[in-house]
């Protein structure tokens, strides 16, 4: 089963983002902040969802710590967050994020990522 983890400081959303992802075939582990997601971070994950905006280490912050490591070189990530702003975007992507979505978002909208990504079919 492929691996995923979800990042962001709300619980609401990390549950809604783990059930999606759950119900498309992932395993999936979450972290409240960036800090915590490096902790359970491993080689076979596939993708990781995460906040921008969050307490100890952003999402941003922890993206750049994600790809300064070769290990996780092939692992995607999706901003999944409220900065709605193009610069923010711009900053996230040349960071190293795969996919940036806006919330609110749909299950629709997610899965049409993970598509995109060649992560489902």
């Amino acid at each position: 089963m492929s691996q995923a983890m979800v990042v962001d400081d709300s619980r609401a959303v990390r549950m809604i983002l783990s059930r999606n992802l759950t119900e498309v075939g992932y395993d999936v582990c979450a972290a409240s902040d960036g800090a915590e997601a490096l902790t359970l971070l491993h080689e076979e994950m596939s993708i990781v969802l995460v906040d921008w905006n969050m307490p100890h280490m952003n999402g941003l912050e922890f993206l750049e710590r994600l790809r300064a490591d070769p290990r996780y070189a092939s692992v995607k990530v999706m901003m999944v967050t409220t900065e709605t702003e193009v610069d923010q975007m711009v900053k996230a992507l040349a960071a190293g994020a795969n996919e940036y979505v806006m919330k609110p978002f749909t299950k629709e909208i997610l899965t049409d990522k993970l598509r995109m990504l060649g992560l489902i079919q």
